[in-house]
């Protein structure tokens, strides 16, 4: 597998829209968990080969002592320069040692979990940095060599924050990152979010609001030297995320640690979600895997086309019949280029939509 990725689940907090699979610990179980991976990996069999990506996401990465990091990437070759090894941080638990510590294993690409500017917005998603701490963090990660930085925001928020998302674009793009990321909010079950909506504290976030802010954010990002090459992420030339592209364009993947999940290009497995159940599971000597499912040929075909729609390379034009394509061309939902059919921003806020109405097409349901 060329594409590893690594799940730590560690969090010292829940924010309010988080619904993934983490631990919140006081005490990290650092060497606990990097014996418990290692083991998975050792017992899954993989041959040898050659990384182009490794990715350890989560929960906090950055939770860990750098050693942790370290004994992580142990089959990380030192000569693999072109090795694309991201490691997500959040702002506070960037210093300059850390940086350097960093750098020292071999992570080379770091994603930030900045979200917002402002404080009262920080608060409000139970972060625990503040604005300030987002430059400086920057500033740390470049002081130890490490220059290639995506920022994580978050937009489509309540209107009562009254949060200015043109002001916090310009303070993201005023850092210079080489990579930003964009989320519109969602609600999910059982998140403190989805408690305070029923409750009647705070609105569900808003479909024009959403859409309002999702176009400001290309024209913004357009104008500072950003190209959005899938439908939430953007780069300056030459630092695309290599590993969410292999993500989008199918390329066969291997995850570690709970809830991480791996693909073959035909059986999608996935390990259990929480940490102690993954924890016993090794120290047992069982698989953590929970479940798998083989995709048939049209699953796979389906599953293609959506991807390939959400990146700025789209899809061949004879994937998508006539009628359908003079309608969206004219609506501005998509453009043809070079014999490929691509979504304009307009569409991207439409894919599910168009994907639908595609899959229906071609007699496929996409269920």
């Amino acid at each position: 597998m060329p594409h590893l990725y690594v799940h730590v689940p560690f969090c010292v907090r829940r924010c309010s829209y988080c619904d993934f699979s983490i631990a919140v610990r006081k005490r990290i179980p650092a060497q606990e968990y990097v014996d418990a991976v290692r083991q998975e990996l050792a017992g899954r069999g993989e041959q040898e080969g050659s990384l182009e990506t490794l990715y350890l996401g989560g929960g906090t990465p950055s939770l860990l002592p750098a050693e942790a990091i370290q004994a992580l990437l142990f089959r990380v070759p030192r000569s693999a320069f072109a090795l694309e090894i991201t490691l997500e941080a959040n702002p506070e638990d960037v210093t300059p040692d850390h940086a350097r510590a960093w750098r020292a294993a071999g992570v080379n690409r770091v994603s930030l979990g900045a979200q917002s500017f402002d404080d009262r917005v920080l608060q409000w998603m139970h972060r625990s940095h503040d604005a300030a701490r987002i430059g400086a963090a920057v500033h740390a990660l470049r002081g130890a060599g490490i220059d290639n930085i995506s920022l994580d925001l978050i937009f489509a928020l309540p209107s009562e924050l009254e949060r200015d998302w043109a002001r916090d674009l310009d303070l993201a793009c005023a850092l210079l990152p080489t990579h930003l990321s964009l989320y519109g909010l969602t609600v999910e079950p059982r998140t403190p979010l989805d408690r305070w909506i029923s409750r009647g504290a705070v609105r569900a976030p808003d479909d024009s609001r959403y859409a309002d802010e999702y176009l400001l954010a290309h024209a913004r990002l357009r104008m500072a030297g950003y190209e959005f090459y899938e439908v939430s992420n953007s780069a300056r030339a030459g630092y695309r995320s290599k590993h969410n592209s292999a993500y989008w364009s199918g390329r066969p993947y291997l995850g570690l640690g709970p809830a991480a999940h791996s693909f073959d290009g035909r059986v999608r497995r996935w390990n259990v979600s929480a940490w102690e159940a993954y924890r016993r599971a090794i120290g047992e000597g069982r698989s953590p895997i929970e479940s798998e499912e083989v995709l048939t040929g049209e699953q796979r075909e389906l599953e293609g086309l959506y991807l390939a729609l959400r990146t700025a390379e789209g899809v061949s034009l004879t994937a998508c019949p006539p009628d359908r394509l003079t309608a969206w061309v004219a609506a501005g939902w998509v453009v043809l280029d070079g014999g490929r059919v691509r979504c304009t921003p307009e569409g991207w806020l439409r894919l599910d939509e168009l994907v639908a109405k595609l899959f229906a097409t071609k007699g496929l349901s996409p269920s």
